[in-house]
């Protein structure tokens, strides 16, 4: 349809057509005929759109003419400003806007990415729970690049320029499905592990597979490689890593504020005549908030705690005590101090590639926000000396394994939640009689290291026919391999079914869950039950314990650090 004009439009849009363009309805600000100009009795104002001709005076003898210039009273200039009002406003939100889409552009500039994966695992994500959720890991690296003049200004010898960074700090952190806690792994720098083949992609190179240190990954493919390791270390899902260096932990504690820490002795990090080196670390006993540059020496000191161990205790305590802090501060509230974390962390981070954006990682910080301090649990894994060489380290065996199946299947660190109580598809219903239970009973038993043990369905069979379960049936498929026992259920009616079959074999009910990929109530034999019908108890993991060899501790605990020999004492 064609536009029709009425006489004089046309310079009335021209005068509002910002406003208008903007998607702002010019009608809002027009009188609306009881104000400074009479209504002829039908409240239209009295006049046509033009305001030169009278508006169908003929008819209406009422009809008044308005004259040139009758507008400009006070309700003219009414509308003006109103019309004003809206265009600046407009503006002003507009320009907001501009200014914080560039402001995000520009965040997301900072941000450094690469590949989340640079080798081979075995390791694959958890499946959701009953409600749907799943666990988030994230692989934290402390860089110890010393190729950027800041990073070597900061700490470490002119010799290492050149060479490819190491991560000598190395943790995994663990937060649950239902986000309600959270649990963080150290591993110390000198562990010797397997590391898989790796292709940094950044070179175009590939580096074979080899048995080293653990802070060497990322020489060997960069922060993927080290993913890759620990995947296969831990058989734990990564869903991501983060990379920090010497700078940004200066800068990302410069714009925290601070973080509380303590010591028990006066505290000296320095060079000896026996050890070179020392992060320069200078404390008196008791209470300190540090940041900048102190923050980063507190976080390399190693000799004068004694260990590559405890220096991950210490990062652990400075961790737990800025989690604190930012909770306390509600630095997540605070517009402000968020722009300033949000400048800061961006360019001091790596990332991997799929949260290489501002948004991404403000939903990761998000998700952890949720977590109350007292359900953080910060642990060093397990470890031995290595037997070829004391000064390096190996998983300690059983305690190690114990500590990567509690993330495996998401149990707490902590003994603070309700014990035994997941997200689930709500109370069980009364199982019916063990006789009438149908269950399907699979041998997952084979392993990494070690085929399935042949029978081993028809050994749990028998077991249940033996306890009165008259319908259970064998699948001779080849079932996929499962590191630990599970029951499975299909849905809600079934879950006390389901129940009742862990409870008849010794099966924790931690291990009995929800999945679509089943059609009845489903025993998969994992590689942790081999032999035996009763599932074997020290199998049976329980929230809140951990191996004594694990050193938790929990991020609501204020603890001090102690200075190993008196040298590095004052």
């Amino acid at each position: 349809m064609a536009e029709t004009r009425v006489r004089g439009e046309g310079g009335r849009r021209g005068s509002t057509g910002g406003a208008a363009d903007l998607g702002w309805d010019d009608s809002l600000y027009e009188a609306d005929g009881s104000g400074d100009e009479p209504s002829d009795g039908d409240g239209d104002g009295g006049g046509n759109a033009s305001g030169t001709e009278p508006r169908d005076g003929g008819r209406h003898g009422g009809g008044r003419r308005r004259v040139k210039g009758a507008g400009r009273g006070r309700g003219g200039r009414r509308r003006r400003v109103l019309r004003w009002t809206a265009l600046v406003l407009a503006f002003l939100i507009l320009g907001a806007a501009g200014a914080g889409y560039l402001y995000y552009r520009h965040l997301n500039g900072n941000l450094r990415t690469d590949a989340r994966a640079g080798g081979e695992s075995d390791a694959r994500k958890t499946r959701p729970n009953a409600a749907g959720q799943t666990p988030l890991n994230i692989l934290v690296l402390g860089s110890d690049d010393r190729n950027d003049p800041r990073n070597l200004k900061l700490g470490g010898s002119k010799e290492n320029v050149g060479q490819k960074p190491r991560a000598d700090v190395q943790m995994l952190l663990h937060i649950s499905a239902d986000r309600k806690s959270a649990s963080m792994v150290s591993v110390p720098r000198d562990t010797m592990v397997q590391i898989p083949e790796c292709r940094d992609a950044k070179e175009d190179e590939t580096y074979p597979a080899t048995f080293g240190m653990i802070n060497s990954t990322l020489q060997r493919g960069g922060p993927g490689c080290t993913l890759s390791t620990w995947e296969n270390l831990t058989g734990v899902y990564i869903d991501h890593w983060i990379v920090i260096d010497f700078v940004g932990v200066v800068d990302m504690t410069n714009a925290i504020g601070g973080v509380d820490v303590c010591v028990n002795q006066n505290v000296w990090d320095r060079s000896t005549a026996a050890q070179r080196g020392g992060s320069g670390l200078k404390l008196k006993a008791g209470d300190h908030s540090i940041k900048g540059e102190q923050a980063l020496q507190w976080l390399r000191t190693r000799h004068a705690w004694g260990s590559d161990q405890n220096r991950a205790k210490a990062q652990q305590m400075y961790l737990n005590s800025m989690m604190r802090e930012l909770k306390e501060t509600n630095v997540f509230t605070d517009a402000g101090e968020l722009t300033r974390l949000a400048e800061a962390a961006t360019k001091a981070l790596e990332v991997s590639e799929e949260i290489g954006s501002v948004a991404k990682l403000a939903n990761l910080a998000m998700e952890l926000k949720e977590v109350p301090v007292n359900r953080i649990t910060t642990t060093t894994m397990p470890n031995v000396p290595y037997p070829q060489d004391p000064n390096r380290l190996v998983p300690k065996s059983g305690d190690a394994e114990r500590l990567w199946a509690m993330l495996q299947d998401d149990v707490p660190f902590d003994g603070n939640g309700t014990k035994g109580k997941k997200a689930s598809d709500g109370p069980a219903d009364e199982a019916a009689p063990d006789a009438e239970i149908d269950v399907q009973v699979r041998n997952g038993t084979a392993s990494d290291t070690l085929g399935a043990v042949e029978g081993r369905a028809t050994v749990l069979q028998q077991a249940l026919a033996a306890e009165g379960f008259g319908r259970t049936t064998v699948d001779r498929e080849a079932a996929e391999p499962v590191k630990r026992t599970v029951v499975h259920y299909p849905s809600a009616d079934l879950k006390g079914d389901a129940l009742r079959v862990a409870e008849a074999l010794g099966i924790p009910a931690g291990s009995v869950k929800k999945s679509a990929d089943v059609d009845g109530v489903t025993l998969t034999v994992g590689a942790d039950w081999r032999e035996g019908d009763t599932y074997p108890k020290e199998n049976v993991l329980e929230e809140g314990k951990l191996p004594e060899s694990a050193e938790a501790q929990n991020g609501a605990e204020k603890k001090c650090m102690d200075v190993a020999e008196r040298i590095y004492t004052w």
